[in-house]
């Protein structure tokens, strides 16, 4: 029985809690904590759920706008998109699971993410995922690659929703810790949105969905610790997946809110009953009774401590009006899904739990939701990376081979391989599928709008400068959504960082919030929801910091939108912001120099936003019709892969000062775009009378790109050194594994 296992200071320690924070919670109920109890207070007081150490620093975030319903706080971030009509999205990181069992870590990181959407009243219409592996060559990459897209493919295509972009790099810092961060975005109208808050004394509290079972217990305290050696023993916090009962859950709850019967409503994520219960309780300022005796189980002889903690999927907890009970639990039974009153609301800000009789656990409800502990972590200044001189760095004898090279490298090459395993049209409303700018969705309940999506993140310039790679996260997602001619609306954050009690990487991680938080009150692009991943080590070595932005546009007119390859024989391309320069931690440097050095660009938030709004004032307006946004290596990979989309050549002049930082400089503020030669006059009139920096790169056409006689390739030789590297690296074509 539970309540007879004695609290020992190693059963402490092996629930994630410092003896400082174990002592904070004894003082709270004045006696040592049932195992239950304590169970509870490592799930709601450990770092993901708590956030206890990043706190501070995200209440600096811009979370504001004329067009925000709901920021953070809430499952997910709601903005509204006019006509009654609203957004609603979230990005959440599924890291550790993934890397344990990444088939299941993947897909329940999807789950999870879907959940929170349809949990506020939306039907999701659109998805994404940001993934980080390890060095091409380790042993356990290809596995986890394998495993991670199959998991979010298996359940995103089952579950009927579309991928329509996302991220995939390499890099020897993720070797012991890859990155599964998934976005979903959902639907909704904006006088039917639902939220967790309870309210109500006395009513009922109910579950909903499939049963419980004792999967990923402990799951979300595995999650905010770092990896060693005992890494396999934790398999079994890894939850299991079912999309098929997810689809269920997803039209049982839409259905279920038309009716009026739900007050409150919360997913059981992280930490399961625990948390969803605790939260719904706290923000209202009530007490939630549970009897753990009616919760639906699918294992024999689980405890309380289990139930509390499993976080088996594609579970609800609902405050229902009492009236609408038959109606609620008809709806239930119709879908085959689990409907159980489990408990009930009280006026004493109390979390109690009943189980055979016996009270097994009674806290404080707002000690564990509202006040866990929170920390100013010591931070130390993390020293930027030294500029380098784009002359220091020699010159390449062969700009062709370079850019096959690049083209064909692990995080240039095409993803195709990845997304052709995701249903990128299903619901068939996709416009703009993976491998573009930006994913584009049509508002299929409006006649003229539609969605853009994007997530971006640079993490080797996260590395050199936190600022700086915070800020560009957030200017690179502004201008994939710039690109394809929507307005960026606002965006969702996903931090993953290593240990923040090391005062070295906690300074990474508040530099990098406070370039983002410049970014985005510059860019006027809020932070409406988010999540913080930390911990992200093995044996003491840390990812590369990497704080994921995704983020959402409005398009007004879904017929004028542009894409990379909707370039046209005879097109006139222009090049909208500065030269090229800046080969400081590029692309550049790192594949063919062999080197990971030098300062990233800055970010100029004033021409940020110039340019981009006159990029987007001209797909608006119908001129633009091809337009690619300039990052990762630099002006020559924009224009191959504008080549590559559109199966034409270009005719291109670089420009003065012919060179490697001319071609693959990877500075800031830069577009491409095609227009056709009847506006050309007018091109080079409105940017001169708007003071921007536009220059003419040359003519589309033909079978090969050339920029003036230094470089000369043609396109389908492009093609197949880009599209090549996936397939080749899965099938084990390319890398043996290195020894382990």
């Amino acid at each position: 029985m539970d309540t007879d296992i004695s609290i020992t200071p190693e059963l402490v320690a092996a629930h994630g809690l410092k003896p400082d924070e174990y002592e904070r919670a004894r003082g709270l109920i004045g006696r040592d904590p049932t195992i239950t109890e304590l169970g509870i207070f490592s799930a709601m007081w450990n770092e993901h759920c708590s956030y206890k150490s990043s706190k501070k620093w995200l209440r600096t975030l811009p979370t504001k706008g004329e067009r925000v319903i709901q920021g953070p706080g809430e499952n997910a971030g709601v903005v509204d998109i006019g006509d009654g009509l609203c957004v609603v999205f979230k990005m959440e990181s599924h890291n550790h699971p993934s890397f344990i069992e990444p088939y299941q870590g993947a897909a329940t990181g999807v789950g999870g993410i879907l959940r929170d959407v349809f949990t506020m009243g939306a039907r999701p219409i659109a998805a994404m995922n940001a993934l980080r592996f390890g060095e091409p060559n380790h042993p356990k990459t290809r596995h986890l690659v394998a495993g991670v897209v199959a998991g979010v493919g298996g359940y995103g295509n089952s579950f009927g929703v579309p991928t329509v972009g996302g991220e995939v790099n390499f890099h020897a810092r993720y070797n012991g810790n890859c990155l599964v961060n998934a976005f979903a975005a959902g639907l909704a109208k904006t006088d039917a949105i639902f939220y967790s808050k309870a309210e109500g004394i006395g009513l009922p509290v109910v579950y909903l969905g499939a049963k419980t079972g004792r999967d990923g217990v402990g799951g979300a305290t595995m999650a905010s610790a770092e990896f060693d050696e005992t890494i396999e023993e934790k398999r079994p916090t890894v939850q299991v997946g079912d999309p098929f009962t997810e689809k269920c859950l997803l039209e049982a709850c839409l259905e279920l809110m038309q009716t009026g019967a739900v007050i409150a409503i919360q997913d059981m994520g992280a930490a399961g009953l625990t948390c969803s219960a605790v939260e719904m309780g706290a923000k209202g300022d009530l007490g939630i009774e549970l009897d753990l005796n009616a919760v639906p189980v699918r294992e024999t002889s689980m405890s309380p401590y289990e139930m509390m903690l499993s976080e088996s999927q594609e579970r609800m907890l609902m405050v229902l009006r009492p009236e609408k009970r038959e109606v609620a639990e008809a709806i239930f039974r119709k879908w085959d899904l689990d409907f159980a009153i489990v408990g009930k609301t009280t006026d004493d800000k109390r979390f109690r739990i009943m189980f055979d009789g016996k009270e097994v656990a009674d806290l404080p409800i707002k000690e564990l939701g509202d006040e866990a502990p929170e920390y100013d972590r010591p931070w130390v200044e993390p020293k930027p990376r030294a500029e380098i001189s784009a002359g220091d760095i020699a010159e390449p004898a062969d700009y062709g081979a370079v850019l096959l090279k690049l083209l064909g490298s692990s995080d240039l090459c095409s993803r195709r391989w990845v997304y052709e395993q995701y249903d990128t049209l299903i619901q068939g409303n996709t416009l703009q599928r993976p491998g573009g700018d930006a994913g584009v969705v049509r508002v299929d309940e409006h006649p003229t709008k539609a969605l853009a999506f994007s997530s971006d993140v640079t993490p080797r310039y996260c590395e050199a400068d936190p600022y700086r790679g915070g800020a560009q996260a957030v200017a690179e997602c502004w201008r994939n959504l710039t690109a394809v001619g929507a307005t960026p609306l606002a965006a969702t954050d996903n931090l993953n960082f290593g240990n923040p009690e090391k005062p070295e990487l906690m300074g990474v991680f508040v530099k990098a919030v406070e370039g983002i938080g410049a970014a985005c009150e510059a860019l006027a692009f809020p932070i409406v929801s988010g999540n913080v991943s930390l911990y992200n080590e093995t044996f003491g070595q840390a990812i590369l910091p990497t704080p994921t932005i995704g983020g959402v546009g409005l398009i007004e007119d879904r017929t004028k939108t542009a894409a990379i390859g909707a370039m046209e024989d005879d097109d006139v391309l222009f090049l909208i912001g500065g030269d090229g320069s800046h080969l400081g931690a590029s692309i550049y440097l790192r594949e063919i120099e062999g080197r990971e050095e030098g300062a990233p660009p800055p970010v100029d938030f004033d021409a940020e936003r110039r340019h981009g709004d006159f990029v987007r004032k001209l797909i608006i307006g119908g001129i633009a019709k091809a337009c690619h946004d300039i990052s990762d290596g630099g002006l020559a990979i924009a224009l191959a892969e504008m080549c590559m989309q559109s199966s034409r050549g270009m005719r291109i002049d670089a420009g003065q000062g012919f060179g490697h930082a001319l071609l693959f400089g990877e500075d800031q503020a830069r577009y491409v775009i095609a227009v056709k030669p009847k506006e050309v006059e007018r091109i080079a009139k409105e940017a001169e009378i708007a003071g921007l920096p536009v220059r003419r790169l040359g003519v589309a056409g033909g079978t090969r790109l050339k920029i003036e006689d230094r470089l000369e390739l043609d396109v389908g030789e492009m093609t197949v050194a880009h599209e090549s590297w996936f397939p080749d690296f899965m099938s084990g074509e390319i890398f043996e594994p290195a020894a382990a």
